[in-house]
């Protein structure tokens, strides 16, 4: 009673991130100069491309470290406060100076009629380093309250609607991810959570390592990050359900 309620207003209200948020990078239209390859060098997972002397940024790549930002000597990149960042489609995370958003497509009629309401999903850590975990476990504190939209993690496949990966699929963990996924029941979702649930991420074409969830399963969201902040998990996961206000489709930074 003291306290009063700690639960946030979002998805309909527009949440508070912190001032060293890193969210969806903005490319400016201006080509490279010619033989400048300083963002290349700086990115550690190289997550950038240079097509037609404009770089390409692939956010299931990018660690958001801002690294290729402070090496830019024309100001071409900057990284905005836009936390919607998942998509449905590999393709989808590709961002260049003329590319358009792309939005989460909800699931189609008879698995949103399904899942739209009540939605259990089994974590899967294959190989993860714990810091897209704990972002995980943090969305069923009192302040993000996953519970409150019928979504909740269970102990078991067989209770599960779908899985929530992360880590970059570790040799050790290939064959377990493929059977929890095989022990979950038709229809299901798979959500890939982080730069090593999509791509390998900083551990990308390691001899141990298999690249990511599509690997070794089919995957329907891709929630990109190292790690993703918690909102942008909870945005993915509730666009994927069609449960963001349609006056809030487009993102909340164009209002």
């Amino acid at each position: 009673m003291k306290f009063g309620n700690r639960t946030i207003g979002f998805p309909n209200d527009p949440p508070i991130l912190p001032e060293r948020f890193r969210g969806r990078p903005i490319i400016g239209p201006e080509p490279c100069k010619e033989g400048c390859a300083k963002c290349l060098e700086a990115c550690p997972t190289s997550a950038i491309k240079i097509i037609d002397q404009h770089p390409q940024i692939d956010l299931g790549r990018c660690l958001f470290c801002g690294e290729c930002e402070k090496a830019c000597p024309e100001n071409v990149f900057k990284f905005t406060k836009d936390f919607s960042l998942a998509a449905n489609r590999r393709s989808g995370l590709l961002v260049s100076y003329d590319s358009e958003k792309v939005m989460v497509e909800k699931l189609k009629k008879e698995n949103l009629r399904l899942f739209k309401r009540s939605l259990r999903l089994r974590q899967v850590s294959a190989g993860g380093c714990n810091g897209c975990e704990v972002e995980i476990n943090v969305l069923g504190t009192i302040v993000f309250d996953l519970g409150r939209f019928g979504i909740q993690f269970v102990a078991s496949p067989r209770h599960a609607d779908g899985l929530l990966i992360t880590g970059p699929v570790t040799e050790n963990m290939r064959l377990a991810l493929q059977k929890t996924y095989e022990a979950v029941p038709d229809p299901r979702i798979v959500i890939a959570v982080g730069a090593c649930a999509i791509s390998g991420g900083p551990y990308i074409d390691h001899s141990q390592v298999h690249n990511g969830a599509e690997s070794a399963v089919p995957v329907d969201l891709f929630i990109p990050g190292c790690p993703p902040h918690p909102i942008t998990i909870l945005d993915g996961i509730l666009r994927l359900l069609s449960r963001i206000p349609k006056e809030r489709v487009a993102g909340y930074l164009n209002n």
